[in-house]
């Protein structure tokens, strides 16, 4: 039976991550990777497989991290883990010892209890080449694509596919507004109006009842009572982890469904660890599980892990996550990191929030300049940053990521207020309306002991 002394089973960002930082962390291990596909993609690109990309090829995750690390591939299928004998099993029946085992196996999408789901034209979206081709080929076999889901996924593919010629694109969405799960209302309004612009028919509020047609998909009915013609329909309404391994091997579960860890990415069992969708997450304020699902999210955790294999190196530790998101509608940027407003107030924080506006470039005639909006959450007591979004230019993508980062260091509202910045005419905003540390200066007055 061969041996590794590092296994990760999982093909995604959050597997290749983890065993590329096992290796540079320990060199003298052998450390090797294990996937169901000669070929993984990558997932953040799959919505635009279909017309900013020419193929669903050009999408694909590279192997070149694991190749100069000298990490050995096997596309083989993992159906069990004997943990007393610490070895897996393949669905060949061959086997392969470890020390350490990393499961990277991702997620699901969820199938929610919808009639017609089985009929021909209906998709779900799968992180897989051959699935994403097929996907692809009935896009461009279509002419009225309706999209079950506004949340990012559903949001972006709706973008994506009104830029296709004669296709009508229709999202449903069960909540108010689209994006509302990651944005405060008044970030997710002009979304929505971005997709109109573009085409979009955007429902909310309502839930799809049923899929109708023979044999393949040709009206969606809404508890309104409207009837949505369609010849695809994209399902998009999110994902689960994927336990099955861990359940098998008895590992434990947390409440949320996913794979239990600690804050070293170790599971019930100390020689296992678990990193990306399939792992359990937990929010940094309250602690409670969050279903945030990010390739972002993943690549932290697995270089947490992948450094913590053979000896815990406290310097690299899970807080918490803090759910970091970026997307783009149209010509439309968004970011959000921490807490929104809405949910800050339901878990019980007493808040100030600021808003700040200000073009991306100064004076704001030059061209490129367009209109940027950072709002902030603070604690109302100590100060300190809980959460903000931001929406704009593209370099809105860039701002959450500094949100992000105050938000992990705990700064406040003073520190952010006396930031030292980096500002150019071509790039920002004037280092007098700074959104960032405006915003900040907008909320110390609310902000007690200041």
């Amino acid at each position: 039976m061969e041996r590794a002394d590092a296994i990760v089973i999982g093909g995604g960002p959050a597997g290749v991550i983890t065993a590329v930082t096992a290796k540079r962390t320990y060199p003298d291990k052998k450390v090797v990777l294990i996937r169901k596909v000669e070929k993984g993609v990558i997932p953040c690109g799959i919505p635009y497989v279909f017309r900013r990309m020419e193929s669903v090829e050009k999408d694909i995750l590279p192997d070149k991290p694991l190749e100069s690390n000298n990490i050995p591939i096997y596309v083989k299928n993992v159906v069990e883990i004997d943990r007393h004998n610490k070895k897996v099993i393949f669905d060949d029946g061959e086997e392969m010892g470890y020390d350490r085992l990393v499961l990277a196996v991702g997620s699901k999408p969820v199938t929610p209890p919808i009639p017609g789901l089985e009929l021909d034209n209906v998709f779900f979206v799968k992180k897989d080449l051959e699935h994403l081709k097929k996907m692809r080929e009935a896009v461009y076999n279509s002419k009225k694509v309706v999209i079950i889901g506004g949340g990012f996924i559903g949001v972006e593919f709706a973008d994506e596919l009104s830029g296709i010629e004669g296709l009508d694109v229709t999202i449903v969405e069960l909540l108010p507004h689209c994006l509302m799960a990651a944005f405060d209302e008044e970030f997710v309004v002009p979304a929505e109006e971005e997709l109109k612009k573009s085409g979009v028919k955007v429902c909310t509020g309502v839930k799809v009842e049923r899929i109708e047609g023979n044999g393949k998909v040709e009206k969606v009915v809404l508890s309104s009572g409207e009837v949505l013609d369609a010849d695809m329909v994209i399902v998009a309404i999110g994902a689960k982890p994927n336990t099955d391994l861990a359940v098998q091997a008895g590992l434990a579960l947390g409440r949320g469904g996913g794979i239990w860890v600690d804050e070293y990415l170790r599971t019930s069992d100390p020689s296992i660890f678990a990193v990306g969708d399939c792992a359990e997450k937990r929010d940094f304020f309250t602690r409670k599980h969050t279903p945030v699902m990010l390739a972002s999210t993943a690549v932290a955790e697995a270089r947490i892990a992948g450094a913590n294999l053979w000896g815990l190196k406290l310097i690299r530790e899970n807080r918490g996550t803090i759910a970091t998101f970026s997307t783009r509608v149209g010509n439309l940027a968004l970011g959000a990191a921490g807490l929104t407003e809405s949910v800050a107030k339901r878990e019980g924080f007493e808040i100030i929030t600021s808003i700040a506006e200000a073009p991306n470039r100064h004076p704001g005639c030059l061209p490129g300049a367009t209109k940027t909006t950072v709002k902030l959450i603070f604690s109302k007591h100590s100060g300190v940053i809980l959460g903000g979004q931001v929406m704009g230019g593209e370099s809105a993508g860039e701002i959450v990521n500094i949100i992000a980062l105050a938000v992990q260091a705990g700064l406040t509202a003073t520190q952010i207020d006396t930031l030292q910045i980096a500002t150019h005419p071509l790039l920002t905003a004037a280092p007098t309306v700074y959104q960032f540390v405006t915003a900040a200066g907008k909320a110390l007055p609310g902000i007690c002991g200041i």
